[in-house]
């Protein structure tokens, strides 16, 4: 089949060389065009994915027209607070056909409003079938190295989740399929700020027991606040849920466990993201999570407290104090 992705970072890389090993004609779209040009003549991410070779088969374009042209199927590799600005850019008519893979992981600040949501918003003539979402613990670093991931793709529609399990799945990649769209999109986007505030207790120097608790406290509040927002409470004891946050708190490749470390050593956020050339979708994310819980009245502690540690300059110590010290609760509470 013919497909594009949207986006050359890391994870865009990533998954156009695998779907381009599964058989599918790929064109990658670079928004810089400087770039674009010279990926395509060094065939090498050297930014975002080092060490990795990109088929001289697929096709790299800064054209996001050109990308779009006759494609089955496109996906969006880009942070969601650019989703919006990048659509505006494309003619809905090279894409009104085609199956939406999204591979954000965010909730858009300005609108409060999912991948999907903001999709619907520039194309309001989409196919609501059309879209879907791929999350769940991939880390590109690993997925390029074809170590065995499994993510799950969320979508309204049964028979187009089933497409996309079809052309991504390999040996490596295996893909599980869900029609909860809103929980897969909000178990992937939420876990960032738990990853964040893990970050935090790694670099404060807080202990396993304490980035435990966030874990598995964070998962509580991802399903409050996903539940309230209209999801399924079992997909957060999934792949975009649970397993999520595990990889997402503990794991080298994480960017947002990286930003909440760095925070909690010391540094400012402005300072951190000075030293990132890569986007912690948490980070906003954050942000929009603070004002949804307030929204929709449902008490998020954790996250909270990240969003004052990030916009607030909150001490971190502080912080966790806080959060100990708060009324009694039982384990299980709505």
């Amino acid at each position: 089949m013919n497909c594009s992705v949207v986006g050359a970072g890391g994870w865009g890389t990533t998954i156009a060389i695998m779907l381009h090993e599964n058989g599918h004609n790929v064109t990658l779209w670079e928004y810089n065009s400087d770039y674009a040009k010279l990926l395509d003549e060094t065939r090498q991410n050297k930014v975002f994915l080092p060490g990795v070779s990109i088929p001289k088969e697929i096709k790299i374009t800064s054209d996001i027209s050109l990308a779009l042209q006759k494609k089955h199927f496109c996906v969006l590799a880009i942070p969601t607070q650019f989703i919006r600005s990048i659509l505006q850019k494309i003619d809905f008519t090279l894409i009104k056909n085609s199956m939406i893979v999204n591979l954000a992981k965010g909730v858009e600040t300005t609108s409060l409003k999912r991948v999907s949501e903001i999709i619907k918003d520039v194309f309001p003539k989409i196919s609501q079938d059309h879209l879907t979402t791929i999350s769940g613990p991939s880390h590109a670093e690993e997925v390029c190295r074809k170590i065995p991931t499994t993510v799950v793709v969320g979508s309204n529609s049964y028979d187009t989740a089933k497409f996309v399990q079809n052309e991504f799945m390999n040996p490596y990649f295996r893909v599980y399929v869900s029609n909860d769209l809103v929980g897969v999109e909000l178990g992937g986007s939420l876990k960032n700020v738990i990853a964040i505030g893990a970050g935090i207790c790694d670099g404060a120097g807080f202990g396993d027991n304490t980035k435990a608790a966030i874990m598995t406290r964070g998962i509580a509040e991802i399903s409050r606040l996903g539940i309230a927002l209209g999801a399924r409470p079992e997909t957060f004891a999934g792949l975009s849920g649970m397993g999520d946050v595990i990889v997402t708190c503990m794991s080298k490749h994480s960017r947002n466990r990286f930003v909440g470390e760095e925070i909690g050593k010391g540094k400012t956020l402005s300072q951190v993201l000075s030293e990132m050339s890569m986007v912690a979708e948490g980070i906003a994310t954050s942000k929009s999570v603070h004002l949804l819980s307030q929204k929709v009245n449902v008490e998020v502690p954790i996250c909270t407290e990240v969003y004052r540690i990030l916009y607030e300059q909150k001490d971190p110590t502080l912080a966790t104090t806080e959060l100990m010290t708060r009324q009694p609760k039982e384990e299980i509470w709505s």
